[in-house]
């Protein structure tokens, strides 16, 4: 299939790089990047071509600016008097819907969203993690949102367009706030006398070895610790020290804690016993009294 890029960036960038190497014809891109242009010809050496020669030109348009600016490429892009019917436009937001980019109801074209579930730190980067990396996929052309993720080498998930939201909050949650996490780790560790760069070197390695037992292990198996094994009395004492500012975030992972560390008693047979859990309940409550 012959198609175009609007917006040069890594992901652009890359998905063109691997879509053409796997059959697929980039005719051209459309940036307003001077830079982002030249390192994308560093990859793939291809005309600059203004929005109607693009949309006159492809099968499929990849729309991968910032999600701030789709609706407004979409919107420019349907003024065109030269949008080929049955043409398939697809951008690579994990928030933003699919049908962001019909502008007008009878436009002749599909709408798909590819989302790469990856946090991508450079177009070498990307180049080199594309293949295994999952996508969410909702839109009008499900099975070629499927088939181009799998020329990518990539591994496909059909989402409910309806709750995308819920969807990119997940991937917020195990990427952005694994970040935060740590960073509430090593503040903690610095008020034990340890600093922030020693601190996060030493907690590097623990974080490792939890992301191998979720690799391994799976959920909730992985779980490990006070929580995991009903020790309210250590709860209680990281509860005593606990900066104020920290304890209500404490309080809400440990009750998720909590509900895993049941699951997995509940796996092996067992359950907490009765005197452990109401305590770590009452400890762990929103609302408890310090």
């Amino acid at each position: 299939m012959k198609f175009g890029i609007i917006g040069a960036g890594i992901v652009g960038t890359a998905l063109a790089v691997r879509l053409e190497e796997a059959g697929h014809e980039c005719v051209g891109v459309h940036t307003r990047s001077r830079l982002s242009y030249e390192r994308f010809c560093s990859y793939l050496s291809k005309e600059h071509l203004s929005l109607d020669k693009l949309t006159s030109s492809v099968d499929i348009i990849f729309i991968t600016t910032q999600d701030g600016m789709i609706r407004t490429v979409a919107e420019k892009l349907s003024a065109s008097t030269l949008i080929k019917e049955g043409q398939v436009w697809i951008h690579c937001s994990g928030s933003l819907p699919s049908d962001v980019l019909r502008i007008k109801a009878d436009l002749p074209v599909r709408c798909l969203s590819l989302h790469p579930l990856q946090a991508f730190a450079s177009v070498e980067n990307a180049l080199a993690i594309l293949s295994g990396t999952h996508f969410g996929i909702e839109g009008d052309e499900v099975e070629l949102g499927e088939e181009l993720v799998r020329d990518l080498g990539g591994i496909g998930h059909d989402i409910l367009v309806a709750q995308k939201s819920l969807y990119h909050a997940g991937a917020v949650v195990a990427s952005n706030y694994l970040v935060v996490l740590a960073s509430m780790a090593v503040e903690l560790f610095a008020k034990a006398g340890i600093q922030e760069g020693d601190a996060l070197a030493s907690l590097l390695p623990l974080i490792r070895g939890t992301l191998a037992n979720l690799e391994q292990e799976g959920l909730p198996q992985a779980l490990t610790g006070p929580i995991a094994r009903g020790d309210a009395r250590v709860i209680q004492g990281h509860l005593e020290h606990m900066p104020s500012k920290l304890v209500d975030v404490y309080r809400l992972l440990g009750l998720k804690a909590l509900e895993l560390g049941e699951n997995k008693k509940a796996l092996q047979g067992l359950t907490y016993p009765k005197e452990e859990l109401n305590l770590l309940k009452l400890l762990l409550s929103p609302n408890h009294e310090d």
